[in-house]
């Protein structure tokens, strides 16, 4: 028989126990929904795909982080880099009223056409992509953020270059998106205030468009030393490998658009000597950038993180430390983002103005070299090792 003392202590140790057992379900983090849209299927999926990775992997380390009050679960959506699905996906995350901000965009034309949503249901996003300026700058949308900077800066840059290098004629193709349109008047412009290069000739081409013969016909008799190209990968690979058979000697001068592994995959060594600008130091050169590459390498991601990829963790690490700040709601997520000055970020310090925008002020300069893209600067083009066609 049990002493009735050693009994009363044996019971109460067994429910000593099963309190501390209940006690992590008792003390369980709230859950709570952030959402992220990219281009996963279609021509750019690559780009999506990396900028998925990349979001989920701050979801990741915020969630193995004991300091974090709540828990995360991030929802993600296609919009296929088509505007009128990324309306639909778009209205589809907004009106879900436990997802609380996002991650948006790779693509312009479908950042543009959802801004007007994200408005309409009060739903703070970051853009982690696009570039085309109207998307921050066309209304002053408390709801609308970017991380990464502008379509402006890279345009300059690439006319700064192209002068430098002295070239003087110049044939632009561009798409006839939103995307497309805006680096054919930014580039113009910026071209035009430098005055040592004029443009030859304008051609739209649709996004979809398969056979360019009859726009590099036309640009063959302008003999121009340089196309400039606004869009991205899929035509931009297409228009560069039927330069080389109608026999089109100019350089090629595109677009943060095409800074992908896949554009230099699609054409091989037909991608030697190719230029392409980006807001941004490389990501290997960010203050952030070596640990993101080392947290991403341990995920085995089946996907590189791109060019954009380190934009995409930093805009899902700031809406996480957002809500970590002011809770799961969306008008006290918006108000934090709008006093965002001098954040620490991997891409550096983030500080929005009052159109939410990013100011990124660093371009970096690419040239194919090797099947790479290397920093223009460090290149073998720039010390003079190597020659673009007609470079002076």
């Amino acid at each position: 028989m049990v002493p009735f003392g050693r009994a009363f202590l044996s019971a109460g140790l067994v429910a000593a126990a099963a309190v501390l057992a209940a006690a992590p379900a008792a003390y369980a983090k709230d859950k709570v929904k952030v959402g992220f849209i990219g281009p996963l299927t279609g021509g750019v999926s690559a780009n999506g795909l990396g900028g998925r990775n990349s979001a989920d992997l701050a979801v990741k380390l915020r969630n193995a982080d004991a300091k974090a009050k709540y828990t995360y679960e991030m929802v993600v959506f296609d919009d296929e880099c088509k505007p009128n699905v990324a309306v639909q996906v778009a209205t589809k995350m907004a009106a879900d009223r436990e997802i609380i901000a996002g991650a948006t965009h790779y693509c312009s034309a479908a950042a543009i056409a959802t801004v007007d949503t994200y408005h309409k249901f009060g739903f703070p996003v970051i853009v982690w992509g696009a570039v085309l300026p109207d998307i921050t700058y066309r209304n002053k949308y408390a709801e609308i953020h970017r991380v990464n900077g502008t379509m402006i800066n890279q345009n300059d840059a690439n006319a700064e270059l192209i002068s430098k290098l002295g070239y003087t004629t110049v044939a632009v193709i561009h798409d006839t998106t939103d995307y497309g349109k805006g680096h054919n008047e930014y580039f113009s412009k910026a071209l035009a205030k430098i005055g040592k290069a004029k443009i030859v000739g304008t051609f739209g081409v649709t996004a979809d468009q398969q056979d360019f013969t009859a726009e590099l016909t036309r640009i063959k008799s302008l003999n121009p030393e340089v196309i400039y190209f606004g869009g991205l990968t899929p035509i931009g690979v297409r228009i560069r490998s039927q330069m080389d058979k109608l026999g089109v000697k100019a350089v090629f001068d595109g677009t943060s658009g095409i800074v992908s592994d896949a554009f230099i995959q699609g054409l091989g060594p037909l991608a030697e000597g190719v230029l392409a600008f980006r807001e941004g130091a490389p990501t290997e050169k960010l203050p952030g950038g070596k640990f993101f590459m080392e947290k991403y390498t341990e995920q085995k991601y089946d996907q590189p993180p791109e060019a954009y990829g380190a934009f995409a963790y930093a805009a899902m690490s700031m809406l996480l430390d957002s809500v970590e700040k002011v809770g799961p709601d969306r008008k006290k997520v918006i108000a934090d983002l709008a006093n965002v000055k001098d954040r620490d970020t991997i891409v550096g310090k983030v500080t929005f103005d009052d159109h939410g925008q990013n100011t990124v002020p660093v371009i970096t300069k690419y040239v194919v070299q090797d099947g790479k893209f290397v920093e223009w600067d460090d290149s073998e083009y720039a010390s003079g090792k190597r020659k673009l066609p007609g470079q002076k």
